[in-house]
């Protein structure tokens, strides 16, 4: 049974000894990690996208403001100083007034849910609108109504119960690249959970790596001579060290200057000292392109630096007008329908038609443009001065 028994350590020197700090992992939008791209979606998901990347917000609001302002006529000089009205002094919420808040807040959301809802609300004698209103869509239920071209609306109260809203006709709702056979549309973010997911961790990692190097590891290590004397008092002497060692970090943390003075063989080092950063640049890129593919947004108009010509910068735009103009399409029907509905509750039968203001991106293209060329022009003079020139 000897031959099972641990040998004795002959030299009696103490083992070294691994301490394994704990890291944490999980980056502030953790959640994007267990998307499934099978399962429907949460709305909370692509909250966390427009926060989480700056970019995306800053697309979804320049493509609002991008599509522009609209006017609404009819022949009626009456009518239309009614319309006008309405338009400029619509209670939205009551927390804006004016058409175009309440449609630019709707395409904010059909944009960024792949739906929009909002209801008319009708004054207490029902002979006007008083005030519009956008609905959470997170509340809202839509479901199959028994006609098949008409649909069901559900509102979710506190309790999680769903209830039937009688007055339909005052709800106004809009699905973005609805599929076939289903009732609600998709998010324009669909599909980028995962890349931004990427980008998370690559930024997670980017700030894990400087707070490294701001706050400095050490390691020290103590060699001892080769006489029996410091052999014998190794382990008295290390962990006289180490005590040492922590108490001048506390103290430097406090702010106190303390020098560390020692005897022997006791060597200093910073710990990933001669580790280098890797380079994101390139895998950032590759990720922000999927984003910028998706978004429809031309890069210079959201302040990326990237090489392009004046032509390619032309079809860009040009594209970007096509995107624009199909989103003119989708909320077309809803100011119609709430104009409509104005006048029709004022006793008037007038038809009306809606002009969009004409897009025009030519001062977004040259103020980007001039924003490109600063940046070339300091990126030239900054090699210059690296070069010595």
């Amino acid at each position: 049974m000897k031959r099972w028994k641990r040998k004795a350590n002959p030299s009696k020197e103490e083992p070294v000894s691994f301490s394994s700090a704990a890291r944490g992992t999980n980056q502030p939008f953790s959640m994007l990690d267990s998307y499934t791209p099978l399962s429907a979606p949460e709305l909370r998901l692509y909250e966390a996208i427009r926060e989480g990347v700056p970019i995306i917000d800053a697309a979804i609001y320049k493509t609002i403001r991008l599509v522009g302002g609209f006017h609404v006529e009819c022949r009626d000089k009456r009518a239309q100083s009614l319309l006008d009205q309405f338009i400029r002094e619509v209670n939205v919420g009551g927390r804006s007034m004016g058409l175009e808040s309440f449609i630019a807040c709707y395409l904010d959301s059909l944009l960024t849910y792949g739906n929009a809802a909002g209801e008319m609300i009708l004054n207490p004698w029902n002979t006007g609108l008083s005030a519009l209103y956008n609905a959470d869509i997170s509340k809202i239920e839509v479901r199959e109504s028994s006609d098949p071209m008409e649909l069901d609306f559900y509102v979710s109260d506190e309790m999680g119960q769903a209830h039937k809203i009688t007055r339909k006709e005052l709800v106004l709702f809009t699905a973005l690249n609805p599929k076939a056979g289903r009732l609600t549309g998709e998010s324009i973010l669909r599909g980028l959970p995962f890349v931004t997911s990427i980008l998370f961790k690559i930024y997670h990692s980017i700030g894990q790596n400087f707070e490294r190097v701001g706050n400095i590891r050490y390691a020290v290590t103590y060699k001892p001579a080769g006489d029996m004397v410091d052999r014998a008092y190794a382990k008295e002497r290390a962990q006289m060290i180490a005590r040492e060692w922590a108490e001048g970090m506390r103290q430097s943390a406090d702010g106190q200057v303390r020098d560390f003075i020692t005897v022997g063989d006791v060597n200093i080092k910073v710990i990933g000292a001669d580790n280098q950063v890797i380079d994101t640049n390139i895998p950032v890129r590759h990720m922000l392109e999927q984003v910028i593919a998706k978004m429809g947004i031309p890069p210079f108009l959201l302040g990326l630096s990237w090489s392009t010509t004046e032509r390619m910068s032309q079809q860009q735009t040009d594209i970007l007008t096509t995107e624009l103009e199909y989103y003119r399409r989708l909320l077309t029907p809803v100011i119609l329908k709430i104009c409509t509905a104005m006048l029709r509750l004022n006793g008037s039968e007038q038809e009306l038609s809606v002009t969009w203001d004409t897009i025009n991106l030519k001062d977004e293209v040259e103020q980007a443009h001039a924003g490109l060329y600063r940046a070339q022009a300091e990126q030239i003079q900054q090699t210059l001065k690296q070069g010595g020139v």
